[in-house]
C-alpha cells in the first residue's frame, strides 16, 4: 500500500458539503484513522509519484482559500496510476470524510474538527495537507515564485542555499533562494523567489493573513480559542468559547502543527513509507516509533524547539509574497509593499510563538467533563501577586494519559463539591504528566486552594503524591517557567509574583517533601512562616 495513493483517494472523496452535514461516524481522530485503514485495506495502489491534495484542490478551485495550495501542491496523478472502485468504500466512510475535512468557522461554531485521543481538538484539513506536502517531498517538486511567470519542471534539482526551518525543513521541502540574499525586508531587501511548501500549506498563509487584519499593538481577537463539544466523548457540534474567534483557533493550530511535524517525518522516511493509519495511531498514541516525546501531547514543544522567530517570520513573509502574486486582487494584500508584508509576518510570528507555542496547552473544563459550578463564582482582581503550588496527594499516582487525568479531575471535583461542600474543584489549574494543564477555576474566579489566601493567588496542583518523588520534567517546567510567563504576558499575574508551597500558609504537608525542597530552588520562591 502506497501512502500517497491512499491520501489521494481520501481527499478525492471531499465534496465540500455545507458545514453541519451529519456524519455516520462521530468526529473523532480514531474514526479518521479507521477511514485511512479501510482505504489501505481495500484500495490497490500502483507505484506512482502521485500527489493527493492537487486533485481535490483543483476540484474546489472556486474557493478563494486554495490558490496557494494549488500552486504548491499542484502535480496531479494520472488516472492510469491507480486501480480502485470508489463505490466499494462504505457510505459511513465517505460521510465522515466529507464532514471533517473542510475547516470553517460560522456563527461561533467550528467545523472540520475532531477529538484526538489525547483530549485535544484537531482540524483535519491542515493535518491532511501537511501529510501530502511531506509525501510530495520525495519528488523534490519546485515551488519558486518565478514559476508564476514560466513553467517549472517538478523534477528540478534544488540546492539548499536559502533559509529553512531549522531541523524541520530541508532541501526536499523548501526550494532555495536563487538570488542568495533573501532576508526579511528592511527597506533594501530582495523579493523572495521561493517559498517553503510544507510550512506555507499548513500554517504560513493563515498566520500571515490573520495578523494583517489586526493592530500591531496586540494579537487579533480570538487567537488560540478553545471550544466545547455538545457531548463529552462523541459530540458532533463544536462551539467556540469565544464567538469572535479568528481562524487561528487552537484546533486549527493543532492540525497545522501536526501536519508540519508528520509531513516532515514523511519527507525524511525511507521507502517503503509508513502507512498513514499506522503513523497517526502512533502519533496520537504512545509516540511515533515508540518515542513518547514524538506524539500529539507535545506538539507545541516539538515545533518550538525546531524554529526561531526570525526564520519562521521569513517563511510567513514568503507565503504572503507568493499569495500576493497568485491573487493580486486579494483584499488584504492589495497595494501592500514588501516591507508591510514583512512587518506583518514579523509581528504575527512573534505573537504566535509567545502566545501559543510558548504557552502550555490548557484543556478547558468542558473537555474533562466538569460539573457545573454551584452558586455564583467570585471574580478575581487581576493581576494577582502569588502562585501557590500543591500536589493532589490523592490521586497519588501521576496521570499519564488524558483519560486518566480527566477521570482524576472529575473525581477531585466530586470530592470537593460533595464531601467538602465547596462550590467547585478548589484548584485554579491542575497539571498532569500527560503534557497538559487542566482548567479548574481558571484565571478569573476565586478558588478554594489555600485558606485565607484564595483571592491573592492562583493555586496550581500537580496530580500525584510527591512526598518522596518528583513530577515529570515537563510538568515541572510548566509550573516553573511556562505557565507563569504566559500569565504575566496575559495580565493575569504580576511580573514580580511570589511563589510559595501550600505548607507555608496552611498546616499541611502539601506539596510533599520532595517537591517542596525543589520549589525552594526556583525563581520567585519566597520563605514565609506558617
Amino acid at each position: 500500500m502506497k501512502a500517497g495513493g491512499v491520501l489521494w483517494i481520501l481527499l478525492q472523496l471531499l465534496l465540500w458539503p455545507q458545514p453541519g452535514t451529519a456524519a455516520s461516524s462521530p468526529p473523532v481522530m480514531d474514526s479518521v484513522i479507521q477511514a485511512l485503514e479501510e482505504l489501505e485495506q481495500k484500495v490497490l495502489v500502483t507505484e506512482a509519484s502521485s500527489t493527493a491534495s492537487a486533485w481535490i484542490l483543483s476540484a474546489r478551485s472556486s474557493s478563494p482559500h486554495n490558490s496557494l495550495h494549488q500552486h504548491l501542491l499542484r502535480k496531479a496523478p494520472s488516472h492510469n496510476t491507480m486501480e480502485t472502485d470508489l463505490h466499494s468504500l462504505s457510505p459511513e466512510l465517505q460521510a465522515l470524510i466529507s464532514e471533517v475535512a473542510q475547516h470553517d468557522i460560522q456563527d461561533g461554531q467550528e467545523y472540520g474538527v475532531v477529538l484526538a485521543p489525547d483530549g485535544s481538538a484537531v482540524a483535519v484539513e491542515p493535518l491532511l495537507v501537511g501529510l501530502e506536502a511531506g509525501l510530495q517531498a520525495h519528488s523534490a517538486a519546485n515551488s519558486p515564485l518565478e514559476c508564476l511567470a514560466m513553467p517549472c519542471d517538478a523534477s528540478d534539482t534544488l540546492t539548499n542555499t536559502g533559509a529553512v526551518w531549522p531541523g524541520l525543513m530541508d532541501a526536499s521541502t523548501s526550494a532555495s533562494f536563487t538570488d542568495g540574499g533573501a532576508t526579511l525586508p528592511n527597506g533594501k531587501a530582495k523579493t523572495p523567489t521561493t517559498v517553503d511548501r510544507l510550512l506555507a500549506v499548513t500554517l504560513g498563509r493563515d498566520l500571515g493573513l490573520t495578523f494583517l487584519n489586526s493592530s500591531q499593538a496586540r494579537s487579533p481577537p480570538g487567537l488560540g480559542t478553545e471550544g466545547c463539544w455538545n457531548q463529552l466523548s462523541a459530540g458532533r457540534v463544536f462551539t467556540l468559547l469565544d464567538p469572535k474567534a479568528s481562524r487561528l483557533t487552537v484546533a486549527f493550530l493543532n492540525g497545522a502543527l501536526d501536519g508540519a511535524l508528520l509531513g516532515d517525518h514523511l519527507s525524511r522516511a525511507s521507502k517503503p513509507r509508513p502507512r498513514l493509519s499506522c503513523l497517526l495511531k502512533e502519533y496520537y498514541g504512545a509516540g511515533v516509533a515508540g518515542d513518547p516525546k514524538f506524539r500529539s501531547n507535545f506538539r507545541r514543544q516539538n515545533v518550538a524547539a525546531l524554529t526561531s522567530v526570525p526564520t519562521l517570520a521569513q517563511q510567513v513573509w514568503e507565503a504572503l509574497v507568493l499569495l500576493q502574486r497568485l491573487e493580486p486582487g486579494h483584499p488584504q494584500l492589495q497595494n501592500k509593499s514588501q516591507e508591510e508584508l514583512a512587518q506583518g509576518a514579523t509581528f504575527a510570528t512573534k505573537e504566535f510563538t509567545e502566545t501559543f507555542l510558548g504557552c502550555p496547552a490548557i484543556l478547558p473544563r468542558c473537555r474533562w467533563g466538569a460539573a457545573p459550578y454551584r452558586g455564583n463564582p467570585t471574580p478575581l482582581r487581576l493581576p494577582l501577586g502569588f502562585l501557590y503550588v500543591h500536589h493532589t496527594y490523592v490521586p497519588a499516582p501521576p496521570c499519564t494519559t488524558f483519560q486518566r487525568c480527566a477521570a482524576n479531575m472529575r473525581s477531585m471535583q466530586r470530592f470537593h463539591q460533595n464531601e467538602r461542600h465547596w462550590n467547585d474543584i478548589g484548584y485554579s489549574f491542575v497539571v498532569g504528566s500527560d503534557g497538559y494543564v487542566y482548567e479548574g477555576r481558571g484565571w478569573h474566579w476565586v478558588g478554594a486552594h489555600t485558606r485565607g489566601h484564595n483571592s491573592r493567588g492562583f493555586g496550581v496542583a500537580f496530580v500525584g503524591n510527591y512526598t518522596g518523588s518528583l513530577p515529570s520534567d515537563t510538568a515541572l517546567n510548566t509550573v516553573r517557567d511556562v505557565l507563569p510567563s504566559c500569565a504575566i504576558r496575559a495580565g493575569h499575574l504580576q511580573p514580580d509574583y511570589k511563589l510559595l508551597g501550600h505548607r507555608q500558609l496552611v498546616r499541611s504537608d502539601c506539596p510533599g517533601d520532595a517537591l517542596f525542597n525543589l520549589l525552594r530552588t526556583w525563581p520567585h520562591f519566597v520563605e514565609a512562616e506558617n
